[in-house]
């Protein structure tokens, strides 16, 4: 007998993501490093690089008893932050295609200075 295939967090597409996160229901979490962040990144994210989530082991209060959606440059560092976070009971889930597919969908990104931001 085969066993199941586990499951992890789940994805969402940038859209999918967007309309979770622009409302409130939860929140967007960058895991990008910061000069990455610092290019382009959505306008309510909160940023958290993945070496220091993976690091700490408490959260910011702003994601502290809330959903929260992951996103990275292509979903790889997002997708291991939401399973981080998921083994510490959030309900995580992350984006399909990170930030790259986000800007492709033609979501807002804006940098640093909240200009109109690139995914770096």
């Amino acid at each position: 007998m085969f066993p199941f295939p586990r499951r992890g967090p789940g994805r969402l597409t940038p859209e999918q993501a967007h309309e979770r996160t622009s409302d409130g229901r939860a929140v967007l979490l960058d895991v990008r490093e910061t000069p990455e962040w610092d290019a382009g990144h959505a306008p309510d994210a909160l940023h958290l690089p993945l070496s220091r989530l993976a690091a700490v082991t408490g959260l910011p209060s702003a994601v502290r008893g809330r959903p929260v959606v992951a996103v990275c440059r292509s979903g790889r560092r997002s997708r291991r932050a939401a399973e981080i976070l998921a083994a510490r009971g959030v309900d995580a889930t992350d984006v399909t295609g990170g930030m790259t597919a986000w800007a492709r969908a033609g979501l807002p990104v804006v940098d640093g200075g909240g200009k109109s931001g690139v995914v770096a």
